[in-house]
């Protein structure tokens, strides 16, 4: 906790308001940015508005490990060498900045855990309250859940596959992270298998999103100017989705909940600070529960989409991994607890397609005091950059020169120990890094081998991965065909340790 306080109390100035680079960085010319800058305009020719990652992984393997880009008056350092990385991780001397487009979501999501500034002090408190929610004790309680969920998705799929239909696969994921973290959390029910298009909440919440990323396109100026429509659109999203969790909230207060006492939900509104004594107030129970059922599904769905796109393009993968579920779970109908993080190549196949598109792209962080970065490049304190999640994952330094090529075995343990530290970061880094890591990994991996052992999955030979950016990442109109196995009880070779 102490290291916490320091980063709130370190950081200077509250950091509101976007900050551009030449403010922090007093050697910034150094620094390499596309040819072709246009001026007053910036870097705009050969933009892509629609997809700035990607735009900016194109760009970055272009310039180099550092990099910067300019869009009218908004300037931005991107890093993504693995030494340069793992100097941002160093919590001694950087903190999380909360940077443009997480920013954009403070309307929504304010003080919570995803968006808070470092010097709001109901980041740490919510994140002490709610730390224990998420122990092994706790996930074995959510187990049961994640199970009846799962249940519910293969009963949709087997009535497509059976009618001998595609199923969608981000829409279906969707509707299982949102079930998910709705009935584990909160003990809402939203009912998204018994519908035939999205939850309101579901087009709410990408509503927003989208809203949030639109925004980093262009100045405030220009977007105030071009985005009346979408901002009212976005007004009434947001309106939608504080209302829904009011009337989760309220169903708790009044006894009318159906959660498991004990989620997460109860220890917003009845647990204190173990030191201090302290208790969430409303407005920032709101905003939690809206970042958990936000963030706790919206990415997890993503590296479910992406796992299962990759495993209908490796065969050998895919029965790899499902002749380590028959041999891990044996007869068992449906898994215990424990059971499902034995699931080791499983668990690999997730963690390589999380490497190659992290759901959650990019992290920003920021200078506690002045410092040099890499020894050549000086930050002035509050100075910050963006780490480049989808090229820190794709460094050949770090990865070898085979880095975009799909292979599960790259986490094998032998290999994960020969690699450098803090170049693999799909869940962010540091104190403020994602507080629901492991149930985002339980529930993933759970899903993904119950899928694995049902189901031979066949992809489109016509189809080529697109990927939507809405500050997460999804696979586009990614349909794939399933096959009903008669599981082979005879092992195969599984997964080599």
């Amino acid at each position: 906790m102490a290291q916490a306080q320091a980063q709130q109390t370190g950081n200077g100035a509250p950091g509101k308001g976007f900050r551009s680079a030449r403010l922090g960085w007093p050697e910034l010319d150094r620094i390499p940015h596309p040819p072709r800058r246009v001026p007053l305009l910036g870097d705009v020719l050969d933009a892509d508005p629609r997809s700035p990652v990607q735009d900016s992984m194109r760009i970055g393997r272009q310039l180099g490990p550092i990099f910067r880009r300019k869009a009218f008056d908004r300037e931005i350092v991107f890093v993504w060498g693995a030494d340069l990385a793992a100097e941002l991780a160093d919590e001694s001397r950087f903190a999380k900045h909360v940077g443009l487009g997480v920013a954009n979501l403070r309307p929504l999501a304010g003080d919570g855990l995803f968006t808070a500034y470092n010097h709001e002090p109901n980041w740490q408190l919510a994140h002490d309250i709610l730390a224990p929610g998420f122990s092994r004790a706790a996930m074995e309680g959510y187990h049961p859940l994640m199970l009846d969920v799962a249940r519910q998705l293969t009963a949709h799929w087997d009535e497509r596959s059976g009618a001998g239909h595609e199923v969608d696969v981000p829409g279906d994921m969707t509707k299982l992270t949102l079930e998910t973290i709705a009935r584990t959390g909160f003990g809402h029910d939203f009912g998204s298998f018994e519908r035939s298009r999205p939850h309101p909440f579901v087009t709410a919440m990408v509503g927003a999103l989208s809203y949030a990323q639109q925004r980093n396109a262009a100045p405030p100026l220009l977007a105030a100017l071009q985005q009346r429509g979408a901002a009212k659109r976005n007004a009434a999203d947001r309106a939608y989705l504080n209302d829904t969790v009011d009337e989760v909230v309220e169903a708790r207060r009044s006894g009318d909940g159906t959660g498991a006492r004990g989620d997460l939900l109860d220890r917003m509104l009845e647990t204190a600070h173990p030191e201090t004594g302290e208790r969430l107030s409303p407005e920032n129970i709101r905003r939690q529960v809206v970042t958990f059922l936000v963030a706790g599904h919206e990415t997890t769905s993503g590296a479910l989409s992406f796992a299962l796109h990759y495993l209908s393009r490796n065969p050998d993968v895919l029965a790899r991994a499902q002749a380590e579920v028959e041999q891990v779970w044996g007869e068992t109908e449906e898994p215990a607890y424990e059971q499902v993080a034995r699931l080791r190549y499983v668990r690999r196949v997730l963690d390589e397609s999380l490497r190659l598109w992290p759901t959650a792209p990019a992290f920003s962080r920021e200078a506690l005091h002045d410092t040099t970065l890499g020894g050549v490049h000086p930050m002035r304190t509050g100075a910050w950059a963006l780490v480049l999640i989808m090229l820190l994952h794709r460094d050949p330094a770090a990865w070898g020169q085979d880095a975009e090529r799909f292979d599960p075995d790259r986490f094998e343990p032998k290999a994960v120990r020969a690699r450098p530290p803090h170049v693999f970061k799909p869940f962010g880094t540091g104190a403020r890094a994602c507080i629901g890591r492991q149930f985002a990994l339980h529930e993933a991996t759970l899903v993904l081998g119950l899928l694995v052992r049902r189901y031979d999955i066949t992809a489109d030979p016509d189809y080529e991965l697109s990927v939507t950016e809405r500050l997460t990442l999804m696979p586009r109109n990614l349909r794939l065909r399933l096959t009903r196995r008669t599981p082979a009880r005879t092992a195969q070779p599984a997964a080599r340790d």
